[in-house]
């Protein structure tokens, strides 16, 4: 009966995934982003909807799903990125995030409104990163300068609160946590010197001549790591979110070092990720929403949403102000403050703990859902606005063959004149090291080169 039980939900999330850009193809207006539609599809076929499919049969392809969510988050990121000028920007916003939600809890918390106050004020400070790659590739917002930044901003707002999630909020010692969160990041550099194994050159052939056979030996492998890292955070009491971020960042670096080909990687990630375990997760995310209680207290969901705009994105207004115009500035507002998947982990957190009241609970898994919701196209609307010749450079290169749709794809070049690197970390050819991002003072952009 379980199975039956299993394969039926399973059937029904399948469904909801497949007839997803179906549905987002015929529906009259804006292009809306598909994850809108796994998640009210996941309301739909949910406990709390038509009651077709419940949770607990697909927990763990949800949670592969949210790994291979990250993952591919971790390897669009090159972590040179952020000793530069847009990681730079990126922590110092951050920071001002953190301070304003402090006060923001601090004010709540005293007039009774939230008793739970470092879930809380941690969820002001998240971004989706992993959920808006889809979104922004799709719409072509990734390429040049504004690509890096969002890239990095994207990045600390994800890889920040997940370690203070999983030192702050862990059911073990705190000085036991931070040290596990060493422990993972000293076995994810280690992991990093792995491709010298393979400068073997009978191993390096039987790479390259299984990559893309029936062997598959580099999708093996990736997902081997994945599961690697996966483990030894789940075993450490730490959020699987971190093992998949490592996990990405670590496989950026064996491609780098072993000079690999990563297009047919690239689009196998596509495949497996978000044709099958990606949209699994998002469906039973929704699947997981109470509207009956977000309906007993909308403002209180209003006003975790709003929250999230002044407090996570307002700031990108003043941080930004000398690199990036006035319109990019407000694309980064409603980027930044886009956020879920971190938001329902601290949910489930401050329902264990027994803290959090339910109505704060579901308020901010509501507030993340309408930031998805309404965030993105906001974002994507403004970009539609900007001025053609941003768009040239990156139409060229996708023309060319020079870029990939898809998760991991490689943002639009370096720009000739900003210095700043693609934000997936390939160079040039002929270059061994990153430029300075301010050493032409933030000119406009080039056109963009092939990867």
């Amino acid at each position: 009966m379980g199975v039956t039980s299993g394969l039926e939900t399973l059937f029904a999330v399948a469904l909801v995934a497949a007839l997803a850009p179906l549905v987002v193809a015929v529906l009259p207006g804006p292009r809306i982003p598909q994850v809108v539609i796994f998640l009210l599809g996941g309301v739909l076929i949910g406990p709390h909807g038509l009651g077709l499919a419940n949770t607990a049969s697909i927990t763990l392809l949800s949670n592969i799903g949210l790994g291979f969510l990250f993952l591919l988050a971790g390897y669009e990121l090159d972590p040179r990125l952020l000793r530069q000028r847009p990681g730079q920007l990126a922590l110092i916003g951050w920071a001002v995030t953190a301070v304003l939600a402090v006060g923001v809890v601090a004010a709540l918390g005293s007039t009774g409104y939230i008793h739970d106050f470092v879930p809380v004020g941690l969820a002001l400070t998240t971004t989706a990163l992993g959920t808006l790659l889809p979104i922004l590739q799709d719409n072509h917002m990734l390429g040049g300068k504004f690509g890096a930044y969002v890239m990095a901003a994207g990045a600390v707002g994800e890889l920040l609160p997940t370690i203070a999630i999983s030192v702050f909020l862990t059911q073990h010692d705190h000085f036991a946590a931070l040290a596990s969160v060493g422990l993972v990041g000293v076995l994810a550099l280690g992991l990093s010197f792995v491709p010298r194994v393979t400068r073997n050159r009978r191993l390096r052939g039987i790479i390259t001549e299984s990559q893309d056979s029936t062997g598959q030996v580099t999708l093996r492998w990736t997902t081997v790591l994945l599961f690697l890292l996966l483990t030894i955070a789940s075993r450490f009491g730490l959020d699987v979110v971190l093992g998949a971020l490592m996990a990405g960042i670590v496989l950026r670096g064996w491609t780098r070092q072993m000079n690999m080909d990563t297009t047919g990687l690239e689009n196998k990630f596509d495949a497996v990720g978000y044709g099958i375990f990606i949209p699994i997760f998002f469906v039973a995310s929704g699947m997981t929403l109470d509207l009956k209680a977000i309906g007993h207290d909308p403002l209180r969901v209003v006003l975790f949403f709003l929250l999230l705009l002044v407090v996570r994105g307002l700031p990108s207004l003043l941080i930004y102000r000398r690199v990036l115009s006035l319109r990019q500035r407000a694309q980064m507002t409603f980027i930044t403050a886009t956020t879920m998947p971190l938001l329902i982990a601290l949910a489930e957190i401050g329902k264990r703990d027994g803290v959090m009241l339910p109505s704060t609970s579901a308020a901010l898994v509501g507030a993340g859902v309408l930031s998805v919701l309404i965030y993105p196209p906001i974002a994507v609307a403004l970009s539609r606005g900007s001025r053609p010749a941003d768009a040239a450079p990156a139409a060229q290169a996708e023309a060319a063959g020079g870029s990939r749709e898809g998760p991991a794809s490689q943002v639009s070049g370096e720009l000739a004149g900003d210095g700043l690197p693609p934000a997936s970390g390939r160079l040039p050819e002929g270059r061994d090291a990153l430029p300075d991002p301010d050493a032409h003072g933030g000119g406009a952009p080039g056109p963009a080169t092939a990867p």
